[in-house]
C-alpha cells in the first residue's frame, strides 16, 4: 500500500509539474487569438491613424490581428470606459490621447479614474496641434489672424474634435493668452470637424498635424502656426504661435494602454514591439510624413508622461472655468 500511495503521489506531482509548465507556455504564447484596440474617435483623425499604423506593425510581429474598434462619443470618455472595463488580459488595448489627460479635470461625473484604472504600455508619437484657418479668412500670419477677430468679433468659429481634445483645449489656451472671443464648435471626431472648415462652415481649428497634414500641403487648408515649442520639420516655413503670443505651447501624443491587471509580461512584450517598431526607418519614415517625433521608452516612461500631462492641462481647465457635467 506504501509503495502504490508514493507511486501515486510522484504521478500526481508530475502531472501537476507538467500543468505549468503548459500554463507557462500557454501566457509565453501572447498573443494567441486577435487583440483589439479601441479608439475613442471615428475613423479618419489622427488618433485612429496612430492606432491603424502601430495596429498593423503589432500584427506583423506577434503574428495575430491587431482589430481597430471605433467607439466615438461622450467627448472620447465612451471608448475609454469600455476598454477599463474589458478583462485584463492583453486582448483589450487603448489607444490613449490627450483627451485622456484633459478630461480627468474637465468633467465632474467620469465614472473610471484613468490613472487608476489602466496600465501604461507605450507611447507612440508626440505631434504637434496646427491653427489653421479655411482660405476665405484672410489672414495669413498669427498677427493677422488676432486682428481680424478683433475687427470681426462675430465672424469667427473655431472648431474641435470634440470638448475636452487637446484641439479645443489648444483653442482654449489660445484664446485665454489673447482674451479673444471666439465661439467654440465641438464635433464628434476630427473627420468631420475637417469636413466642415473645409467647407467654410467654420473658420478655424488646432488641429493635431497628422490629420490636416495633406490638406496644407493641397493648400486646401492655410496653416498659420504650430502649437509646439519648435518648428515642425515637416513645415518647416510655419512659425510657432509663440513666435507671436510669448509662451504658448501645446502638443498632442499618442500611444497604447491596457485595463488594469494585465499582466506584466503581456505589457512586456507588447512595450519590446513598440520600441522596435518606433527604431524601424520605415516606421520612422511614416511617423515624419505625419509630422510626428517618437517617444520611445518602458512602459514607467509612458506613464510619467500620462501624469505629467494630467496636471498641465488641469492648470488650464481651471484657469478656462471650463467644466462638462
Amino acid at each position: 500500500m506504501q509503495r502504490n500511495a508514493g507511486y501515486l503521489s510522484r504521478l500526481l506531482l508530475g502531472f501537476f509539474a507538467l500543468s505549468l509548465i503548459g500554463a507557462g507556455n500557454a501566457r509565453a504564447a501572447y498573443p494567441d487569438h486577435p487583440v483589439r484596440i479601441i479608439v475613442g474617435y471615428p475613423p479618419g483623425g489622427s488618433t485612429d491613424i496612430c492606432a491603424r499604423l502601430f495596429g498593423q506593425w503589432l500584427g506583423e510581429k506577434l503574428h495575430q490581428q491587431f482589430i481597430i474598434e471605433n467607439k466615438p462619443g461622450a467627448g472620447n470618455n465612451l471608448g475609454t470606459e469600455i476598454a477599463i472595463k474589458s478583462a485584463p488580459d492583453g486582448y483589450t488595448l487603448y489607444l490613449a490621447n490627450p483627451a485622456n489627460t484633459v478630461n480627468a479635470s474637465l468633467y465632474k461625473h467620469l465614472r473610471f479614474n484613468f490613472l487608476q484604472d489602466t496600465v501604461p504600455v507605450g507611447g507612440f508619437i508626440r505631434v504637434p496641434n496646427v491653427m489653421e484657418v479655411n482660405p476665405s479668412v484672410p489672414a495669413k500670419t498669427v498677427k493677422e489672424f488676432i486682428a481680424y477677430v478683433k475687427a470681426n468679433p462675430d465672424k469667427i468659429n473655431i472648431a474641435s474634435s470634440g470638448t475636452g481634445t487637446s484641439i479645443h483645449l489648444s483653442g482654449e489656451l489660445f484664446k485665454m493668452m489673447t482674451g479673444l472671443k471666439i465661439t467654440h464648435v465641438p464635433y464628434k471626431g476630427s473627420a468631420p470637424m475637417l469636413t466642415d472648415l473645409l467647407a467654410g462652415q467654420v473658420q478655424v481649428t488646432f488641429d493635431n498635424l497628422p490629420s490636416s497634414i495633406g490638406h496644407i500641403k493641397a493648400g486646401k487648408l492655410r496653416a498659420l502656426a504650430v502649437t509646439t515649442a519648435q518648428r515642425s520639420a515637416e513645415l518647416p516655413d510655419v512659425p510657432t504661435v509663440a513666435e507671436t503670443v510669448p509662451g504658448y505651447e501645446a502638443s498632442a501624443f499618442f500611444g497604447l494602454v491596457a485595463p488594469k491587471g494585465t499582466p506584466p509580461e503581456v505589457i512586456e512584450v507588447l512595450n519590446k514591439e513598440i520600441n522596435a517598431a518606433l527604431k524601424d526607418s520605415g516606421m520612422q519614415a511614416k511617423l515624419k510624413q505625419l509630422g510626428g517625433t517618437p517617444i520611445p521608452g518602458s512602459a514607467a516612461d509612458f506613464g510619467k508622461l500620462l501624469a505629467g500631462e494630467t496636471a498641465k492641462w488641469e492648470k488650464v481647465v481651471h484657469a478656462a472655468n471650463l467644466s462638462v457635467d
